[in-house]
Formats: C-alpha cells, sequence, structure tokens
C-alpha cells in the first residue's frame, strides 16, 4: 500500500525523513509569503506547503474537500454550510470558522486585486457567519451550483484571523515556516500535527533558478532533489536513462498569445480573426512543444469539462487572414510582440509565429522582457504577447480572467453580455442548461475573444532517482501537484 501512489520503483518504499530540495523559477526580489497573492509556481508551492484551503483541485479539476470535511447547500443554492475538519494552525490554535470569514473577507476586500477575488465574488460576507467554531455559513449573492470550485481557486488559503504580517507566516499546512529570501530559497521543516498526516520529509527548500539548464544541471548534479518546469529536449534527453526521473504530468500547458482587445490594433475584431487564421498550430506542436503536446482550438480547456468540442478546429487559412487583415485597413503592420524568457516555450513561440506573420504581410517585433517581472508587465502594458497557463476549471479561467471584474485580464475582455451569461450558468441546476451556457460563451470567445490558445501540452518536471511519490497523473495547478507532504527520499 506504501508503493500505491507512484510505485516502489521511485525511491523505493516510502521512508521518513531527509530535506528534500525542490529548483523552481521565481520572481525575484518581490516575492511574498502572503498566499492570497500567490501567482508563480514557486509561490504555489511555498504556499500550499504552508497553508490548506476548504477545497483543492484533484487530477480531474473536479473539488476535493481539504479543510472542509463537507459541504450543503440549501435548495436555493443560495446558502452553503461548511463543516471544517478538526485541524490546528502551527501555533496549536484550531482552525475556526471566524478564521474562514477573516481570510475571505481579506481576499475580497474593496480595491484588492488578489487572485481569488473573482471567483469568491458571489460570497455575501455580510450575510454570511460563523454557526460554531467548526460550521461556516456562506450566503450568496446568487444561486450558484460550482461553489466548491470557488473554495479550491488558486490563492483562497485560510489564514489565522487578524493576520497582517507574513514575514514568518502561521499556517496549518504539512510544513512549518523556517525561513525565507525572496528570490533566493524558502525552508520548511515537517508539520508532525498536521491533520492530513504528517510529511515524509524532515525538511522542504524550494531555491528559485530561473534558468532551465541550471535547474537541470543542479538536478544532475546532486545539488536539488526536484527540478520543476522543464522543456519537452530536456524530457525527451533523459527519458531512457537513469540519471533523473521526468514526469510529464497531463494537460498542465496551454500555450497561446493574449490580444488587448481595448487597444488598437487589436480592438478591430477582424485582425483578431486574422491571427487566429495565420497562425500554424501544427509547426508550433512540432517545433516548440517538439511533438509532445497537441493543438488547440482558440479556447482555454482542452479535455476539461465543459470544453467546446463541437466548435470546428481552425487551420490555418492564409488567404482568409489576408482577407480579415485588409477588412481592418492593417496592410504592412508592424506591433510589437512581447515575451520573456519566463517559462520555457514563450520565446520559441513568439519568434515561430513571427516568422509565420510575416507570410501574410504582418511584422511582428518580438521584444524580450525581463523575465522577473513579464506577468505584470504584460497585464497593463503593450498589446499583444505570448501567454502561458497551467490546468484549471473552466469556470475558474473565466471568472478570473475574462470577467469585467477579473483581477488578472490581460486580454482587457470586458463584455456586460458575456458577464451576465456568465453568472446565469452559475445561477442554474439543470446540467444541460450549463452544458449550453458554457458553449455560448466560448463560442463568442471563439468568434472575436482576444486569446489565441494554440496547443495544450504535458507539464514536465524531473526528479533524482532516490525520489518517491511524484505524481505522474496530476495536471499543474492541483492538489497532488507539488504535493512535496507525499514525497520521501529513497
Amino acid at each position: 500500500p506504501g508503493c500505491a501512489r507512484s510505485g516502489c520503483a521511485d525511491g523505493g518504499r516510502p521512508r521518513p525523513g531527509g530535506r528534500l530540495r525542490a529548483a523552481f523559477a521565481g520572481g525575484g526580489a518581490e516575492e511574498v509569503l502572503d498566499p492570497h497573492t500567490t501567482d508563480l509556481y514557486a509561490e504555489i508551492a511555498r504556499a500550499k506547503a504552508l497553508f490548506d484551503k476548504l477545497a483543492d483541485y484533484g487530477s480531474d479539476m473536479s473539488p476535493r474537500p481539504r479543510l472542509a470535511e463537507r459541504w450543503e447547500p440549501d435548495r436555493e443554492l443560495t446558502t452553503w454550510r461548511i463543516t471544517l475538519r478538526q485541524a490546528a494552525f502551527h501555533d496549536g490554535r484550531p482552525v475556526r470558522a471566524d478564521d474562514v470569514l477573516f481570510s475571505y473577507a481579506r481576499i475580497l476586500e474593496p480595491g484588492s486585486s488578489r487572485r481569488a477575488r473573482s471567483s469568491l465574488s458571489a460570497i455575501d460576507l455580510a450575510g454570511s457567519r460563523a454557526v460554531d467554531d467548526r460550521t461556516v455559513e456562506f450566503r450568496l449573492r446568487w444561486p450558484y451550483a460550482d461553489f466548491p470550485n470557488a473554495m479550491a481557486t488558486l490563492g483562497a488559503y485560510i489564514v489565522p484571523e487578524g493576520t497582517a504580517d507574513f514575514t514568518r507566516p502561521v499556517g496549518s499546512g504539512p510544513f512549518r515556516f523556517v525561513s525565507f529570501e525572496p528570490g533566493r530559497s524558502f525552508l520548511a521543516a515537517r508539520n508532525p500535527d498536521h491533520w492530513d498526516g504528517a510529511p515524509h520529509l524532515d525538511e522542504l527548500e524550494i531555491v528559485v533558478t530561473n534558468d532551465e539548464a541550471a535547474r537541470v544541471n543542479a538536478l544532475l548534479g546532486g545539488q536539488v532533489d526536484y527540478a520543476h518546469d522543464l522543456t519537452a529536449t530536456t524530457a525527451r534527453t533523459y527519458a531512457d536513462g537513469d540519471r533523473l526521473r521526468v514526469h510529464r504530468l497531463p494537460l498542465s500547458n496551454f500555450h497561446g498569445l493574449v490580444m488587448k482587445v481595448d487597444r488598437p490594433p487589436f480592438d478591430r475584431p477582424e485582425l483578431r480573426q486574422a491571427l487566429f487564421h495565420l497562425v500554424d498550430r501544427e509547426e508550433l506542436v512540432r517545433s516548440v512543444l517538439q511533438g509532445t503536446g497537441e493543438v488547440a482550438n482558440d479556447l482555454y480547456g482542452k479535455g476539461f469539462r465543459y470544453y467546446a468540442d463541437a466548435l470546428p478546429q481552425r487551420t490555418r487559412d492564409l488567404d482568409r487572414a489576408r482577407a480579415l487583415i485588409r477588412q481592418a485597413g492593417a496592410e504592412g503592420l508592424t506591433v510589437d510582440l512581447d515575451t520573456s524568457d519566463s517559462s520555457p516555450g514563450l520565446k520559441e513561440a513568439a519568434l515561430a509565429i513571427s516568422d509565420q506573420a510575416r507570410q501574410v504581410g504582418i511584422h511582428l517585433n518580438v521584444r524580450l522582457g525581463d523575465k522577473d517581472t513579464y506577468w505584470s508587465d504584460i497585464s497593463e502594458h503593450g498589446v499583444l504577447a505570448s501567454y502561458r497557463s497551467g490546468g484549471m476549471p473552466l469556470e475558474s479561467h473565466l471568472s478570473q480572467r475574462l470577467l469585467s471584474t477579473s483581477t488578472t485580464n490581460a486580454s482587457h475582455w470586458r463584455r456586460p453580455d458575456f458577464d451576465a451569461v456568465f453568472r446565469e450558468l452559475q445561477s442554474t441546476q439543470d446540467e444541460a442548461v450549463r452544458e449550453r451556457l458554457y458553449f455560448r460563451l466560448q463560442e463568442q470567445l471563439y468568434r472575436e475573444g482576444g486569446f489565441l490558445w494554440w496547443g495544450v501540452s504535458d507539464f514536465v518536471v524531473a526528479s533524482a532517482p532516490n525520489v518517491g511519490g511524484v505524481d505522474d497523473r496530476a495536471p499543474a495547478n492541483t492538489l497532488d501537484w507539488a504535493r512535496f507532504d507525499e514525497v520521501w527520499l529513497g
């Protein structure tokens, strides 16, 4: 039974002890440990080591109970009663309903840009209450059949009531804080009293190494035991060897471009559609993903629940692209395409798409941005950028990136009619109606949206041969991804 997760061939049977060193790309000196502001993979990995959420996403993107032992809605889906597990924070205080209400109130503060805010915006905090220490009653502003998805959303961590300082954070997670140097290293120690069982490891160290080759070399040289976010080239090079173990996490990476729909020249829908038609998705999968992925169809979430499979797969059509460029009055257009080395494939995809665009007379000037600030830079600046996303439920993608109130709306897509349909689907129990509404939203994005999703690939991580417990079934951003409390050193 102890080998059930990933097999005894990976690190042998589970055994306690040791320090696991994991290498991630990071965000420089601006990194913080506030779990409500997590964005980068390294920040999320640190947060899930120290904190818990009420729920988290399983490998199929369905919500799984965590601090919430169970949840029950009323008949109208406007009130949800959450029963908490018997769990404790690292300082010994029990996790209480008041801690949950405080955490959500902090995320929902007016004017905040905390990532989970959009997903939790259905909550009427004034009408919500602590029934007792282990029971929370959430009153919602509208019926919401998928409310457990909101509890599982990225950044919805529970912190002790009154917390304002995260320089030495106290959570309820499987590891306790020891030290942190922003942009460099993080150290945490085993929490022997974790409600889900103590980790096998004594210590978890997360080090920041933004260069992918440096992460691989550190793993090969024994300086680290786990390397995150590796390229397809690395996976192919070491897949059949014994120097490291390659783990391919399915449905994890969605690759694309983002256009700002409220700024020239991409405020013209014809020009956005022209890009949809000029991109050679199959060539990008061959050259950038090196054949390890599959083409996407300008919509997020291929393979996930509610994905619009019925829409026809776009293929390259240069004649159609040229006609749309003429309609937009954009012949000979030159525009900057922002990209970065912050994630594997971003720069390579930008250069390849720039070459493809020249065939229809569009000149995309590829600009390499600061890898430490790239994601915040493209949120507000520029008009066209390389984009990549980990996995999340389709509902979360829509609420976090495509509503008028979304806090990570990189395409600046703000459509009241779109918002209204999204609210309608959130408020219905009828599964057939929900499916139709999800399709309707995706159909609108397919025609005129600001995201061009050209491919989906596995996420590649690697570990030393003596590391056990890495789950190869878990897409990035799910419960069992970067699940270092389940990992051991053989």
